[in-house]
């Protein structure tokens, strides 16, 4: 009885324990019938993103990283995950100063400086945390080796960045004063003083103050790099131009000149200044359009712009010309009813019996930013519309401003096809070889080029004929001949440079380059043709006294126009080349500088040539008295024909192409000089009886047999060698 109530006493205390035990208190896990205490913070995420978790007997709590702050209903610096408070990142930057030309950057829980665009820091690395002393310097980016603004620009470097910008007397490509390299924009020169000299045209002109005032100071403007706003500038303009045409009833010719001269100067300097690809604008006296492209490479295609009744289109290449300026501009610009009081103006026009001439479209003005518009590759097209729909006969002309001040002419302007509705016209311009004697722009007249080409690519053959004449046969070499053949050596090479280069004028340093070989040789054919005035005085008169020595005859010949060359030069550089030719400047009369020596040159042979005629009237007289009268007459003549070809007294004619008005000059000027090689070959050499004789020899060695050839080579040399000093010591005194 004893043991059963152990026993049970037993069981009952195990029941008791197991009981007590069952239930841990909060903060406590059973373990192997222990309650022990629980680790919370292995349960993830129990204080949430950006807090740290500690364990406590029991219990723990929770605190937010570095830099975060506990937000929340309640917020604490410890708190457990029944508190429902979020760590809350701490914006650093708010009250952290990285000092000047830094920026804070806030990061989560923390934060790093670091230097503003175009700034590098002191130290080694690129981001540090305020107070350490760091200071962000500022990047020379005009230092960097690989940093190319272009030519004819300069790096600026400022505070933190740099830009370009065109040096003096350029304008960029881009239509802004400051621009990034590597974008492609360039910097053009820009053309002051020839605009500054249109300009100065129109300024003792009271009618004209305002838009010569608007002229200057866009003028004044691109010299110093300044970009106006283009359209606003362009809307200034056709109001000026409004008050101009307000009574057009009263325009002139002169007064209509100066119209059109004034449009295509400020639509020039308009185009750069525009923002926009394409622009429009109309008043009640004009409408006008404008294109300009700016690309890295200049624009292909064709263009089209049009007014009210108008198209003008073209290639773009026509446009931009043969230099890229890093823009291409065009613009069109018409009339309205200036038609009627300029439909009295067509003078020059060659006229049917009875008829008359009236303008039956608008009157437009169209200008590219190509200044070399004499030589268009692609002629420029213009399509009228009609203001009186008629099947009648059109005709397109253009205005002429130096035509009686002013006046239309279908100068290189040709009708394509024309309707009752429109009329379609093509424009173009050519070269001439008269230009080297004109004493103004003589134009483009294609009978003239043509005349030209044909006259010099003659000559060049021929005086090469004549080279190898004078210098391969020994029989007739003599101080006369040796002035011919440099004579006929200055002209070859003056006349292939002309040939070859007279209108490439896409780079200015080769054209004046031209232009400079041009005048040289020139000026020593000139030279050598007054040294063989000098040498027929010496022979006709002082008969005896005819050697020259060598030494002086290359002084005069080649030392002389190598002065004149060289004072030219160095006195006026930029006279060299012109926008349509590589010749001298006419503008401000440098032309002088060859015009002058020639005229000189011309008298002194006028006056040898008249005393050798002179000399041969008495010796054909006297050593002749029983010539009859005829063939007296036929030798003088030709003999003296002969003088006046080969002492170049031909140009002459060139002294008279004073204006427009001398286009006959300009013919006969242009037949003469542009074949004068073909006339030393026929006067010195065809109709030379011993030169004559020597091409006889030579074709008969090719053609006899080899056998026959020496032998007749060998007897020729013999004879030739005795002629030959019998001929200096006695010969050449005679003609």
């Amino acid at each position: 009885m004893r043991r059963t109530y152990l026993l049970t006493l037993g069981l009952l205390f195990v029941l008791i324990e197991d009981i007590i035990m069952q239930d841990c208190s909060i903060g406590y896990k059973k373990q192997k019938g222990k309650c022990i205490d629980e680790d919370e913070c292995e349960q993830k995420l129990i204080c949430g993103g950006n807090a740290s978790c500690f364990n406590t007997v029991g219990s723990y709590y929770c605190q937010c990283h570095k830099g975060f702050i506990p937000e929340g209903t309640k917020p604490t610096v410890n708190f457990t995950q029944a508190d429902g408070i979020q760590c809350k990142d701490i914006n650093e930057c708010v009250e952290t100063d990285c000092g000047s030309n830094a920026t804070c950057v806030n990061t989560g829980g923390g934060y790093y400086c670091t230097c503003e665009s175009g700034f590098i820091s002191s130290s080694v690395n690129n981001t540090f945390l305020a107070g350490l002393g760091v200071q962000c310097d500022d990047i020379n980016e005009c230092g960097d080796e690989n940093m190319d603004c272009g030519s004819n620009a300069t790096c600026v470097n400022t505070k933190g960045d740099y830009h370009c910008t065109c040096e003096s007397g350029f304008i960029s490509s881009s239509g802004n004063k400051t621009f990034l390299a590597g974008l492609g924009v360039k910097c053009v020169e820009f053309n002051y003083e020839t605009f500054k000299k249109k300009i100065a045209a129109f300024e003792d002109n009271p009618e004209l103050a305002e838009l010569v005032f608007l002229m200057n100071s866009s003028c004044e403007a691109l010299k110093q790099n300044k970009f106006q706003d283009g359209g606003k500038l362009l809307e200034k303009f056709l109001s000026a131009l409004d008050g101009l045409l307000h009574n057009n009833d009263q325009l002139d010719n002169k007064k209509a000149s100066w119209v059109f001269n004034i449009v295509e100067i400020m639509l020039k300097l308009i185009g750069p200044m525009l923002s926009r690809n394409q622009t429009k604008r109309s008043t009640t006296r004009s409408d006008v359009e404008l294109l300009v492209e700016r690309d890295r490479i200049p624009p292909g295609g064709h263009f089209m712009v049009s007014t009210n009744g108008t198209r003008f289109t073209s290639h773009w290449k026509t446009a931009t010309g043969k230099e890229d300026m890093g823009f291409t501009t065009v613009a069109l610009l018409s009339y309205t009813g200036l038609e009627e009081s300029l439909s009295r103006y067509f003078n020059h026009l060659e006229t049917q019996e009875k008829q008359t001439f009236k303008i039956n479209s608008e009157i437009v003005t169209a200008t590219v930013s190509n200044e070399d518009t004499a030589n268009l590759e692609k002629p420029v097209n213009f399509t009228f519309s009609h203001l009186k729909k008629e099947n009648m006969n059109h005709i397109c002309v253009f205005w002429d401003h130096d035509l009686d001040g002013g006046t239309w002419s279908t100068r290189n302007c040709s009708t394509v096809r024309s309707t009752a509705d429109e009329t379609l016209c093509s424009c173009s311009h050519l070269s001439s070889f008269a230009v080297l004697m004109a004493l103004y722009d003589i134009g483009d007249v294609y009978e003239l080029r043509l005349i030209s080409w044909v006259g010099l690519s003659l000559s060049l053959v021929c005086l090469l004929i004549c080279i190898i004449t004078f210098y391969a046969v020994r029989s007739i070499q003599s101080t006369r001949n040796t002035i011919h053949m440099h004579l006929c050596i200055s002209l070859f090479i003056a006349y292939f440079v002309f040939l070859v280069g007279i209108t490439r004028t896409e780079n200015k340093v080769g054209c004046s380059v031209v232009a400079g070989v041009l005048h040289y040789f020139f000026l020593a054919s000139f030279c050598w043709m007054c040294l063989e005035g000098v040498q027929l005085f010496r022979m006709v008169v002082l008969v005896f006294n005819t050697t020259l020595r060598h030494v002086y005859m290359f002084a005069a010949g080649y030392g002389v126009p190598a002065l004149i060359v060289a004072i030219s030069a160095s006195v006026n550089a930029s006279g060299y080349g012109t926008p349509n030719y590589c010749w001298l400047n006419f503008d401000d009369g440098f032309i002088w500088s060859f015009y002058g020596p020639v005229c000189i040159i011309i008298v002194v042979n006028v006056f040898f040539f008249l005393i050798t005629i002179w000399k041969l009237a008495e010796k054909f007289s006297s050593l002749n008295p029983d010539l009859d009268n005829l063939r007296k007459i036929k030798a003088f003549t030709v003999t003296a024909i002969a003088q006046l070809c080969v002492l170049g007294i031909m140009w002459v004619f060139g002294c008279f192409q004073f204006d427009s008005n001398s286009l006959a000059m300009s013919y006969i000027f242009t037949i003469l000089g542009s074949l004068q090689g073909v006339l030393m070959f026929i006067m010195h050499c065809w109709l030379a009886k011993q030169v004559r004789d020597e091409y006889a020899k030579f074709l008969s060695c090719i053609c006899a047999p080899q056998k026959r050839k020496y032998s007749e080579f060998s007897s020729n040399q013999t004879s030739k060698s005795q002629a030959s000093k019998s001929v200096q010591h006695t010969g050449e005194s005679q003609i």
